[in-house]
């Protein structure tokens, strides 16, 4: 089953230095037909004002995964990581027993970034902090694997989910497979997914599906996140 979900239907809140969408219930948006998405619990759309950002707060046992679509994020933590993470890369962080960070855009534009949070497999582990670089060619074959938790990736997270992401030339068509349940997002422009259409910012949710198949409407950049299902809320 596939199912399309509209940015412009989605929940959120303008704070007026972030204005942010919301994918799943989060803060004062509440959808009790939307809590969660098997082990992927937030994912948030966020715009991010110039030399603004999220003051240093803390996180436990969660991990939490930054993809930046435009401009740059830089995190700073109390466990002495530090990194600038700019647009078509991702950083990583296994909140584990506790840490305290903090993201800020730095630039003189906007910053957009998704910002996604998956349930752990394991509590009460070591914080950690990760940043990756990743190529920018239009990929023709198949998406690559940017995290995973099993040491796969250029990213690795506690938990058995994997992120893929790639831009696709207008035209081009791409077949992914898919283990476990999946959300995609359509970072940039418009694609087919096997037989629906959807636009920059849309969220799809995918069950039961072994595969999908992915056709650029135009220039499109697109993550597909797979998680377990393991405590599915929906």
């Amino acid at each position: 089953m596939i199912t399309r979900y509209a940015f412009a239907d989605l929940g959120g809140a303008n704070h007026g230095w972030l204005n942010a969408k919301h994918h799943f219930s989060f803060a004062n948006y509440y959808d009790p037909q939307k809590l969660s998405y098997g082990e992927l619990m937030v994912i948030n759309d966020d715009i991010i004002a110039p030399h603004t950002g999220f003051d240093t707060h803390s996180h436990s046992d969660m991990e939490i995964i930054t993809y930046v679509r435009k401009g740059a994020i830089t995190h700073k933590d109390n466990k002495g990581n530090e990194g600038r993470t700019t647009a078509g890369n991702i950083q990583v962080m296994s909140a584990g027993t506790g840490i305290l960070h903090s993201e800020y855009n730095l630039e003189d534009e906007e910053t957009n970034i998704y910002q996604i949070w998956i349930k752990p497999k394991t509590t009460g582990i070591k914080p950690d902090w990760d940043m990756a670089e990743f190529p920018k060619k239009p990929v023709t074959k198949y998406l690559p694997l940017l995290v995973s938790g099993d040491k796969k990736a250029p990213l690795n997270i506690n938990q058995d989910a994997r992120i893929y992401a790639g831009r696709i030339n207008k035209g081009d068509e791409i077949t992914h497979n898919i283990i476990g349940k999946a959300y995609l997002l359509i970072a940039e422009g418009e694609a087919m997914v096997n037989h629906l259409h959807a636009k920059k910012g849309d969220g799809i949710a995918i069950t039961d599906e072994v595969a999908i198949t992915l056709k650029a409407k135009t220039e499109a950049e697109l993550l597909i996140i797979e998680v377990p299902g393991i405590s599915d809320a929906r």
